[in-house]
């Protein structure tokens, strides 16, 4: 573990320790754990605390492709491209239970919210659902013509939603095992989706480089976002509901802002890294008035439903802040503490500059590779 690089301030841990490529990580927040699967066969568990230790749990065969903390955090569960399903206690005897029932990789793993079943998701075409503390497979949901790379429970355990190589989303009940919808408007392999935290609506990107979010109530396109230049591969939902993280192989993490439906920042960098937001303590809202920079190319054909409000400041703060509230106050001189407020001010302007200067510079590229490609285009036309 080395220590937050110091070029970027909004950087709080860069983490090395696999030997080959990183396909997946989870973080617990319950634990405050970090979870990382690596093409070098192992997972890896991080501490969050500085100077804590890294477990290293080796047992798969081959590739580890997904990893998933269940909610208590007590348990991690892997799939690989060894065909089978670990279930690990993540502590420093690494013991593992192993699942088998997929005739090829494992493409996805997710815990349902109650921990006691999971889903995965393979290139065996199957959606496959597992009790946790029995120790067995339950069913298969087989309507996908072609792999399947994602496939999640909805918060309430009621759904799952699964995306696949066919191109088509589907949504399915739990307790029916049968496909209540499919969603059919990817032009490319659909590489991941999720529940919005409301359980209302799904998101979910493509190799056509998008990312699109529907109704599971009415099964209408509320947003369409055609935003990255390469295939979008994952995205999360904040807790909050109110913005969505995209992941894409044009090397860029893109968070979008769902209320405003547009592009909010652009994020570059990897390996395992961990980045610090403050969308839980500033109002965007106020941000957004404040910064205002052309719309980001975004569709919307509606807004998302039942969306909790921007957090306000008063009731977002860290829990860090509020266990100094309880501490006895410290008396400071009046100047050092109006220097330490003007300080503040100057580095909040700064830190908007940066971010206006950020989201201009992302559009000048886009701006530029649209001219490339033109120029590429008329080239071709006027070539004998």
């Amino acid at each position: 573990m080395t220590a937050p690089c110091p070029e970027d301030p909004s950087l709080e841990r860069h983490f090395k320790g696999h030997r080959d490529a990183v396909t997946s990580v989870d973080f617990s927040l319950n634990t405050k754990q970090l979870a990382s699967g690596s093409m070098d066969s192992c997972l890896m568990v991080w501490h969050m605390k500085p100077q804590s230790r890294a477990y290293r749990f080796a047992g798969h065969k081959d590739a580890v492709t997904c990893v998933n903390f269940s909610p208590s955090g007590h348990l991690l569960a892997s799939g690989s491209r060894d065909k089978t399903v670990r279930i690990w206690v993540p502590n420093v005897k690494g013991e593992s239970t192993v699942f088998r029932a997929h005739t090829a990789t494992v493409r996805s793993v997710h815990f349902c919210s109650d921990g006691q079943s999971f889903v995965t998701a393979s290139d065996d075409k199957t959606v496959k659902v597992w009790s946790t503390h029995r120790q067995k497979f339950l069913f298969s949901l087989s309507q996908h013509i072609n792999w399947v790379r994602c496939a999640k429970f909805s918060p309430d355990g009621r759904l799952i939603v699964s995306a696949s190589d066919d191109k088509t989303v589907k949504l399915w009940d739990k307790t029916s095992r049968e496909c209540v919808h499919s969603y059919c408007e990817h032009g490319g392999f659909v590489t991941y989706v999720d529940f919005h935290p409301s359980g209302t609506c799904i998101a979910a990107a493509g190799m056509d480089n998008t990312v699109k979010v529907w109704d599971v109530r009415t099964h209408r396109l509320l947003q369409h976002y055609q935003l990255h230049s390469a295939a979008v591969n994952a995205l999360s939902f904040h807790p909050s509901g109110n913005y969505l993280v995209t992941a894409s192989s044009d090397s860029t993490l893109k968070i979008l802002d769902l209320m405003e439906g547009r592009l909010l920042y652009t994020l570059h960098g990897h390996q395992v890294m961990v980045w610090k937001s403050n969308f839980d303590i500033v109002n965007y809202g106020e941000v957004l008035r404040v910064q205002r920079p052309p719309a980001a190319r975004a569709s919307s054909s509606g807004t998302l439903p039942e969306v909790d409000p921007l957090v306000p400041p008063s009731r977002g703060r860290s829990q860090e802040s509020m266990q100094s509230q309880s501490q006895e106050p410290v008396s400071m001189p009046q100047s050092l503490t109006s220097t330490l407020e003007h300080i503040v001010g100057q580095l909040d302007v700064l830190t908007q500059t940066v971010s206006i200067l950020e989201q201009r510079l992302t559009l000048t590229e886009d701006k530029l590779k649209q001219c490339l490609e033109n120029q590429q285009l008329i080239m071709q036309r006027t070539t004998p």
